[in-house]
């Protein structure tokens, strides 16, 4: 069985924003779904995310594994992978970056997520397929968010999803969480899944 793990942005919990929804969607699918509580969510601590995810990442099968982050949570996907023994366990099927920041954004309680340089070859070793989807009236990717997906493309080889708008996915418009951002991050995953088990099938 194929796993999906969502790492959830600041201030949010499992049960918030469009995460529900995802889940019961590729639950349906008959896909395991993982959205673990990340402690502390309203002053967050990049080591104990990383933990937070490291622990479900070791108990699964990579090549089987898709990875979604949202927000901040795609920065701790980030840190994930680029500590990800690859050599040894072999990359993830893919990664899901929705509202992802590549760099500082100019927000004090982020900041510490973004010490020290990321390791693009490193985290694109270990992400597989990687896709990014973002709006383009993002007020949060600044200095605008083609910049950003610009540096995920070029350093992962990412193909991206671009809403003419959406904000920062969500909006924080309630009702329209999951018309929004669930479908397309559903898709999304489903597409990474459909590659990872073509793939296996044409190698055994």
């Amino acid at each position: 069985m194929s796993t999906v793990i969502v790492s959830h942005a600041i201030t949010t919990t499992p049960d918030d924003l469009w995460y529900p929804h995802l889940k019961a969607d590729l639950t349906a699918d008959g896909r395991q779904v993982l959205v673990p509580a990340l402690p502390d969510p309203n002053s967050p601590q990049p080591a104990a995310w990383a933990a937070g995810i490291t622990g479900l990442t070791a108990a699964v099968e990579p090549a089987e594994t898709v990875l979604v982050g949202h927000s901040l949570g795609g920065v701790n996907l980030l840190r994930v992978l680029q500590q990800h023994d690859t050599e040894r366990r072999g990359a993830f099927a893919g990664v899901v970056l929705v509202a992802t920041m590549a760099h500082e954004v100019g927000y004090d309680p982020l900041k510490e997520f973004f010490d020290g340089d990321f390791d693009w070859q490193r985290i694109r070793a270990a992400a597989g397929r990687v896709r990014i989807l973002v709006a383009a009236d993002d007020p949060v990717l600044v200095p605008e968010p083609f910049e950003h997906v610009r540096t995920f493309v070029t350093e992962l080889g990412a193909t991206a999803v671009v809403l003419p708008e959406g904000g920062h996915l969500p909006n924080w418009s309630p009702g329209a969480l999951p018309e929004v951002t669930v479908p397309q991050v559903t898709a999304l995953v489903r597409e990474i899944l459909a590659e990872a088990e073509a793939a296996t099938i044409e190698t055994s």
